[in-house]
């Protein structure tokens, strides 16, 4: 099962071999590090280091990694950011910054500085007692020094003006953060979470970050946790006001995006990642994309378990690969493959041409 997985990797690297000659050209340039913030989905495994329930060190995440090893990453296999890496030819695995094996010359082609649980809003990360996106910035700042100390100066900049900057933040702050603040409306709360990801943003271009991939929002709705919570089970339909919702949030992104790209230096770049779109398709015609179950996770009941109520207890399908959540809201390796193909063959080359 886990060589099939593995498999799977090769789906992204196939797709850059498909580029249209023009698309293909843009690739001369393509990132030469990847450095990724936010929350779970890209998570290589910081929340392993100090004490919070949102972690995922422990069985049967991880069935489908390399070796079977639970590394902290909210999957059966791999992250989106894994496959990207790979194809990419950067490296095979985009390590947890908090990793101690990650070395100071390692950080020149990147890690990832997310936290699962964390969020826009520092409340939801601190509610989960999780990094806050300033506290990531503050350790990518740790780690901009230990890349000088190991390369210079010079080579420390470029690694990080070439660098690929992925931001996926916000769904923990739309499923949870937002009960902490009974008196802000949807759309208030929306406008709340795009200032605070406008500042990240500028902040991390104040040091040397030139190309960004901003990750909009999953239909919310559709998350197997939100289901259930929402009394659906039974019916197995997606939640509609809270995947309105998110469709909102992500038009008002866009704009964001776009009056941001008007107003940066010059050089930089900043994309729009649509998971919203691939991830609704796959979840409302599965068999079109290879999958038997699009309604639940794989580990436990699929309508609840995820973190540490995903344990070794835990009943787990025989097969991951014919589901598109693993637990109750993250992806599948299979899922992560086929999201990180679309971001390879319709956003990266935008950003490096």
């Amino acid at each position: 099962m886990a060589t099939a997985k593995y498999l799977l990797t090769s789906i992204a690297a196939a797709l850059l071999l498909l580029l249209p000659p023009t698309d293909a050209a843009a690739f001369r340039r393509r990132p030469t590090a990847v450095f990724a913030f936010g929350d779970s989905i890209l998570d290589a495994g910081n929340n392993n280091f100090f004490p919070t329930l949102f972690r995922s060190n422990h069985r049967p995440y991880g069935v489908d990694f390399p070796g079977g090893v639970a590394t902290g990453r909210f999957s059966d296999g791999k992250l989106a950011t894994d496959v990207v890496v790979s194809a990419l030819g950067i490296k095979e695995l985009l390590p947890a910054y908090l990793d101690p094996v990650l070395t100071d010359p390692g950080l020149l082609t990147g890690a990832s500085f997310a936290s699962a649980g964390s969020g826009l809003d520092d409340l939801t990360a601190r509610q989960a007692n999780v990094l806050t996106m300033g506290r990531q910035l503050a350790y990518f700042q740790e780690a901009l020094g230990r890349m000088r100390r190991a390369a210079g100066g010079l080579a420390a900049g470029r690694a990080v003006e070439n660098g690929l900057f992925m931001v996926a933040a916000g769904s923990n702050d739309v499923m949870f953060g937002l009960l902490l603040r009974r008196n802000c409306s949807v759309p208030e709360y929306h406008d709340l979470m795009l200032g605070n990801l406008e500042v990240f943003i500028k902040k991390l271009v104040n040091m040397g970050a030139q190309k960004f991939a901003v990750l909009g929002l999953p239909p919310i709705g559709c998350l197997p946790l939100q289901m259930g919570l929402a009394g659906h089970r039974a019916s197995r339909t997606c939640v509609a006001r809270q995947n309105i919702d998110a469709q909102s949030y992500n038009t008002k992104l866009q704009a964001l995006i776009l009056r941001l790209q008007i107003s940066l230096p010059l050089g930089s770049k900043l994309a729009y990642v649509d998971i919203y779109t691939p991830l609704i398709n796959t979840i409302l015609s599965p068999s079109a994309y290879g999958f038997e179950r699009a309604m639940e996770g794989c580990c436990g009941s699929g309508y609840l378990e995820m973190g540490p109520l995903c344990n070794a207890l835990s009943a787990v399908c025989p097969n991951p690969s014919n589901y598109v959540f693993w637990d109750a809201v993250h992806p599948t390796h299979k899922t992560y493959a086929i999201l990180a193909a679309n971001f390879l063959h319709n956003v990266l080359p935008t950003l490096y041409y």
